[in-house]
């Protein structure tokens, strides 16, 4: 995700070249057309978009995967133009920060006393064999490091919300925000669908189940509904348990961006004081707000009211849709077909290695 966000160094600067003038809002109006498709793909009255059950209505198929593989689509068969390419480049990089902003209005830390625990160390366990799992696994098949580090992240906390949030920090390339988004959406339905049958056949109960569904589905609204698809007491807690997951992403945050200055080649100096970009400031400012209870409620003279954090919430998924659309018209599927299918094998060995260790702590520390 070049352009997002550069660590802060001292080093020569090259001067840049002038750029070409391109009429750039054309991409900005594709990746706007494609993200319009997407939110009404995701809103398809009809499994998988739309799946009932005892907890109401939970579309578990989010608007930023279908965005990313129509704009993959339609960037590859369409004859779009350098203008709208560039377009859509720009799009992306200016969205994503705003996005990564709004995602702390999602996040608290008010549930973390609730769980217990014992079941924070399972998901603190989970989430660490999940990262560790990905990045040994993607060396072993020779996949990109950053590939595989959001990958991890995706596995171990929340899918798209943690990749987006972690691929700035370590530079990662479009190639592999496309890759890990596609592998954790796929990997992240089929686990889905899957667990409440895998939860019966090993004979979990309830308590167990939620904490294992919980700990180990990709999205929030696949563990939902993974959880109320077991029974409404299993649901219950894995809405819990995911929830404390997601908060987790702050802290994942800050140690990859230390972590990964860490890395950075010798000869190069990095100010720690300024690592932290301003998106993540801003960040972090919604997930204290929120994790305090300071985010008001809206209302209105019609007697109308809605909670501010929803309304961010919301508007966040909206730029998501938006960024990812316009990603996937630079995407060269071509390219990435010969490497996607290594990137899928990652996220399903992480994915197991994940519900393997979260079922034996479960049954040991339950």
């Amino acid at each position: 995700m070049e352009g997002v966000y550069e660590l802060p160094v001292v080093e020569t600067q090259t001067a840049r070249k002038p750029e070409q003038r391109l009429p750039l809002w054309r991409g900005w109006a594709a990746a706007a057309a494609v993200a319009v498709l997407a939110l009404a793909i995701h809103y398809l009255p009809f499994e998988p978009f739309r799946v009932a059950g005892p907890s109401g209505v939970r579309r578990p198929i989010s608007p930023a995967i279908v965005a990313i593989f129509a704009g993959a689509i339609a960037g590859n068969l369409l004859p779009l133009g350098k203008a709208v390419l560039a377009g859509a480049r720009q799009t992306a990089r200016r969205v994503i920060p705003a996005t990564i902003v709004l995602t702390g209005a999602t996040l608290s830390l008010s549930h973390a006393a609730s769980v217990g625990i014992r079941a924070f160390a399972i998901v603190v366990a989970t989430m660490s064999i999940a990262m560790l799992s990905a990045l040994a696994i993607g060396r072993l098949l020779g996949v990109w490091t950053r590939t595989n580090v959001l990958i991890g992240a995706g596995t171990a906390i929340c899918g798209n919300s943690a990749i987006v949030a972690v691929a700035p920090l370590i530079e990662a390339e479009d190639r592999d925000v496309m890759l890990s988004m596609g592998a954790i959406n796929l990997l992240g339905l089929a686990l889905m669908f899957a667990s409440p049958a895998i939860g019966g056949l090993l004979g979990m109960s309830d308590q167990g189940y939620g904490v294992w569904a919980g700990s180990t589905l990709h999205a929030v609204p696949q563990a939902i509904a993974a959880g109320f698809a077991f029974s409404e007491k299993a649901g219950g807690l894995a809405t819990l348990v995911k929830l404390v997951r997601v908060a987790l992403l702050a802290p994942l945050l800050l140690v990859l961006a230390f972590g990964y200055a860490r890395t950075r080649k010798a000869g190069v100096t990095v100010h720690y004081g300024r690592l932290v970009p301003p998106f993540l400031w801003g960040f972090f400012a919604l997930f204290l707000l929120n994790s305090l209870g300071w985010l008001p409620m809206l209302r209105f003279a019609s007697g109308w009211s809605v909670n501010l954090a929803d309304v961010l919430a919301e508007a966040g998924n909206l730029l998501l849709t938006l960024a990812m659309a316009a990603m996937g018209l630079e995407v060269n599927v071509k390219h990435l077909l010969k490497v996607g299918g290594s990137a899928l094998a990652v996220g399903a060995a992480s994915s197991a290695a994940a519900c393997a260790a979260s079922w034996a702590l479960i049954r040991w520390l339950l």
